[in-house]
């Protein structure tokens, strides 16, 4: 797999039972690319450990005053250089190769997982967390999955150049391995501290991340309650509490460091003053000792990888258990769907029926839904496309008698869509915006007009680029900030209907726009929907007004259903909901006709 390959054709199916098993598994994926990371390593650090032998030979030819000897150690000097030019050109592409292609793996398991589950994931998971999963974590993974290649090398050539000085010179050779065991012996028992203190800063960043992505989400509420001192009291805070735990885990791998220098800098004196004990008594030559001495210092190089690829374990374990958490979510109740690779499914088409509530929504009509609570009016809409937010093992919506559970899932998603009272508008231009899949049965100028968008352009038009007037190449800014929050409704709402599903249901789509720009909004959208299936969750009688059919569903089954202004008349809970009037203190049953409701059956 080269980078130019990127993206995956299919990142595969990990192993989500825990984060060790998790890394093993994106090892298995890339074997080719660690082989050959691990063939280049080896021939590269083989390559460096031989220089204390050309060194020797050097030093021993001059002793010996033999110019033939001089000149065949400075060319095997030379090719020498060459090729360890060459093999570490290479591992540093390989290992460089290995770290994007894992990390891209990672990030597509990632966008996957996060499309299926939709709106879920954001329940289940903190969106800081999610960010930081996406981010910082991908890129430890992919760290460790870059210098588990080197280690392997490092361990391969170390072993080597140990066993090799034993046979050599078992005095000095067996001194230098104690001294390898030394280190490491050190180092292992200090990891599982470095560990947890480098969880406990990724918990208090994820924290203040999260702290951070909330406070300029809602930055404008802020500033109109006076709230900014509160919350930026509350994320320095969190930034202190990580910066402290930041410093504690900067000691402990200081500490480690420290360990890393001190003893193989008591192991080289150690040698130097053997071997110079064992030249004086001629047991072995100056050339020898070189060579024992280059050796040894060689051996702080695969140390000091040791270290990092211990660094990059401790950091990626917990990275991985992390993506783990993300990617071993699953939807509730509905699962994955029925698995579809071909993509061949045909959506069905047919009225809309939900066996919990009792909710029906007839075929080509546009039906208008009262729930008195926008919670459970959420969790209702979710319910319709499919996507339950909490596991309650209820039975699923039925699409022209079909359960969508027992549709492929992008099968499910093309035939019912559904548009969240908060939609988010991504950054780009205009035409960027609009650029999602659909019917081709409605053009953006449809759409645009049947959202009662021509404001939005004219505001955006001066915007263009080239000041070429052009609306759609206007650029919009991350979640739409630049806009209002009734222009971002309608650019959202114009978006959903550009789509054309059979089914599209809408959630408070014109909470955050004028009456005047409602009714032609409630005109537009059921001119554009004739022939297609529309729900919409609302309370405004703008909209019920001109409903099909308008279903009454106060306590999570349907109490009413018919016309609106019927329901006035007849259903005293309803108009209590629809004129925002409170309930007598007879209760529902009791209520009377207020001045609102006198109003709309006098003008009924």
């Amino acid at each position: 797999m080269q980078i130019r390959d990127l993206p995956h054709p299919d990142p595969g199916d990990p192993d989500v039972r825990s984060g060790m098993r998790f890394l093993v598994w994106l090892f298995r994926r890339q074997l080719g690319g660690q082989a050959k990371a691990l063939g280049w390593g080896t021939l590269h650090m083989a390559t460096v450990a031989l220089i204390p032998v050309a060194m020797g030979l050097t030093v021993q030819a001059v002793v010996d005053g033999s110019g033939r000897g001089l000149a065949a150690a400075g060319a095997l000097l030379l090719a020498m250089t060459v090729l360890m030019a060459a093999a570490d050109t290479m591992l540093h592409r390989t290992a460089v190769t290995n770290w994007i292609t894992a990390a891209a793996r990672v990030q597509q398991l990632l966008a996957r997982r996060t499309a299926l589950l939709g709106s879920v994931l954001t329940r289940r998971v903190a969106a800081g967390e999610v960010v930081k999963v996406s981010t910082g974590d991908v890129e430890k993974i992919g760290w460790f999955v870059e210098s588990f290649s080197r280690f392997a090398a490092a361990v391969v050539v170390a072993t080597a150049v140990c066993t090799g000085l034993v046979v050599y010179q078992p005095r000095l050779g067996l001194l230098v391995l104690a001294g390898v065991a030394a280190v490491v012996l050190t180092v292992f028992p200090l990891l599982p501290a470095a560990e947890r203190r480098a969880d406990a800063v990724r918990a208090k960043g994820g924290r203040a991340t999260e702290l951070a992505s909330d406070t300029v989400a809602g930055l404008r509420v802020l500033r109109g309650i006076g709230g900014e001192e509160l919350f930026l009291a509350r994320y320095r805070r969190a930034s202190q509490e990580m910066r402290t735990a930041s410093v504690h885990s900067a000691r402990m791998w200081a500490l480690i460091d420290a360990v890393q220098v001190l003893v193989p800098g008591l192991l080289l004196t150690a040698v130097v003053w053997q071997g110079a004990r064992m030249a004086l008594d001629g047991r072995i030559t100056p050339g020898e000792l070189v060579t024992v001495y280059g050796a040894a210092t060689f051996l702080l190089f695969p140390l000091r990888l040791f270290q990092e690829a211990a660094s990059a374990f401790v950091f990626s374990r917990p990275s991985a258990r992390r993506a783990v958490r993300v990617l071993g979510l699953r939807r509730p109740a509905a699962g994955d769907g029925a698995p579809d690779p071909a993509g061949t499914a045909v959506p069905p088409d047919g009225e809309l029926h939900d066996p919990a509530s009792g909710l029906t929504a007839a075929h080509a009509a546009l039906t208008c839904v009262v729930c008195g609570n926008p919670d459970a009016a959420e969790r209702l809409a979710a319910r319709l496309g499919g996507h339950p937010a909490d596991p309650e093992g209820l039975p699923s919506v039925r699409l022209g008698g079909i359960p969508l559970d027992e549709l492929p899932l992008a099968a499910a998603r093309t035939a019912v869509l559904v548009q969240d009272k908060d939609p988010v508008l991504l950054s780009g231009t205009l035409a960027e915006l609009l650029d999602v899949p659909c019917s081709g049965a409605v053009p953006p100028d449809r759409a645009l007009a049947a959202a009662q968008c021509d404001d939005v352009l004219a505001a955006l038009a001066p915007g263009g680029p080239d000041r070429d007037g052009d609306p759609m190449r206007a650029r919009i800014t991350e979640r739409g900030r630049s806009l209002s929050g009734g222009q971002r409704q309608r650019l959202a709402l114009a978006r959903s209907l550009l789509t054309d599903p059979q089914v599209l249901v809408l959630d408070e789509p014109t909470s955050a726009v004028d009456s005047h720009t409602e009714a032609r909004i409630a005109e537009g959208l059921r001119a554009l929907r004739s022939g297609r299936t529309t729900v919409v969750f609302t309370s405004s009688p703008l909209l019920l007004d001109r409903a099909d059919q308008v279903v009454f569903v106060p306590d999570g089954r349907v109490a009413a259903a018919g016309r609106h202004r019927d329901l006035l008349r007849t259903d005293p809970a309803y108009r209590a909901v629809v004129t925002r009037e409170p309930d007598p203190p007879g209760g529902p049953g009791a209520a009377r006709p207020g001045p609102a409701a006198e109003y709309a059956e006098e003008t009924a």
